[in-house]
């Protein structure tokens, strides 16, 4: 099945969607994810957000309208979207609607719709609620801001760990098959064999 990728808002932000069967599954939803979405005909039925940061949560007031099912870790959590650091200290213009989540992860590992199946693992250290997303018959993690080709998400604003983050990238992310293809939150798509070799933040 084919996936789409997208990419989008102020800092660049990957988000991708699945179809399956009856399901359209959306990975973050940077902003303006709802035109690519629509310009391929695709029906999203279901947005899973792999953390709140601003830049994977602008659009998803869109998608909600269009009657799309919003998938968290975790409650909307200001503190999370950090949409006031991006505006008073990164001149960052954005403006995030609170939103209720339909379904939260917290304390789940899997996830299923439609016969869509994913392993959500709860891998914090870039932000308290991320989570990362591992299909086994796509082959992919969907890995938000932990591991990106050839580096990882920042851990430097509060809640971050670095020793965190290094140590869920390893227990599950480099745990996975050396194939299995990294689509992170933001540049290109990797695998995680090539990180493991060569990913010198990890």
């Amino acid at each position: 099945m084919p996936i789409f990728s997208y990419t989008g808002g102020h800092v660049f932000t990957n988000g991708y969607a699945v179809s399956h069967d009856n399901a359209c599954v959306v990975i973050d939803a940077p902003a303006l994810i709802h035109d690519m979405l629509e310009s391929e005909g695709l029906k999203p039925t279901h947005l899973l957000l792999t953390h709140q940061h601003f830049d994977h949560t602008e659009d998803v007031e869109a998608l909600q309208k269009l009657g799309v099912k919003v998938v968290a870790h975790s409650a909307y959590d200001e503190t999370l979207i950090r949409q006031k650091e991006a505006r008073e200290n990164w001149g960052i213009p954005v403006n995030i609607t609170p939103f209720t989540p339909d379904i939260l992860l917290e304390g789940e590992t899997e996830f299923e719709v439609d016969g869509l199946h994913f392993t959500v693992s709860h891998v914090p250290g870039h932000s308290p609620d991320s989570i990362t997303f591992y299909s086994k018959d796509l082959g992919v993690v969907f890995s938000g801001d932990t591991l990106m080709a050839g580096g990882m998400g920042r851990t430097d604003l509060p809640g971050g760990s670095h020793e965190q983050l290094v140590t869920g990238i390893k227990e599950h992310i480099y745990s996975l098959p050396a194939d299995t293809i990294v689509l992170s939150g933001h540049g290109g798509a990797t695998n995680v064999g090539q990180e493991i070799e060569h990913n010198d933040f990890v």
